[in-house]
């Protein structure tokens, strides 16, 4: 016989009863909580890395193939076309892009320089643009600069 006022421990049967799922609510509650916003946070800097590299890549290869062209204008449709290939190749748009061709003297001039700024507007990863716009999650460029060449 058990003492007056003194509880009887609760046995495991009357625990289960009232704690019955309760985990798995809270665990996957907590877990979309906390995971949803680490995700899109590795998606965002994910679409930042690839813009840098974008830039990069379209900024230099748009600069090689401006020098080596035979005339200013033909030059400028290949670089601005290098720019659209390097930017497609990491899903972005030429849209999304501007380029800034600048030549230190007479463009294509032997001794010259060209520079060519590259500059994106990355967007933020599943928003899709509302009327046309895009909300952007920051804006990347690059600058790559060629000498054309004295004796070509």
């Amino acid at each position: 016989m058990h003492a007056r006022g003194r509880r009887r421990p609760l046995g495991w049967r009357a625990l289960r009863g009232r704690e019955d799922g309760n985990a798995v609510v809270e665990f996957v509650f907590l877990g979309v909580v906390l995971l949803v916003p680490v995700v899109y946070l590795v998606l965002t800097v994910g679409q930042l890395q690839g813009g840098s590299f974008a830039v990069v890549g379209a900024a230099d290869q748009a600069a090689k193939v401006y020098v080596d062209a035979p005339t200013p204008q033909a030059a400028d449709a290949r670089a601005r076309q290098a720019v659209r290939i390097a930017l497609s190749d990491f899903g972005f748009s030429e849209d999304q892009a501007a380029v800034d061709i600048a030549c230190s003297e007479e463009c294509l001039a032997p001794g010259s320089t060209v520079t060519v700024v590259v500059r994106l507007e990355v967007p933020l990863p599943l928003i899709p643009g509302i009327a046309g716009s895009h909300a952007s999650a920051a804006t990347v460029d690059a600058t790559s600069t060629q000498l054309v060449e004295r004796f070509g």
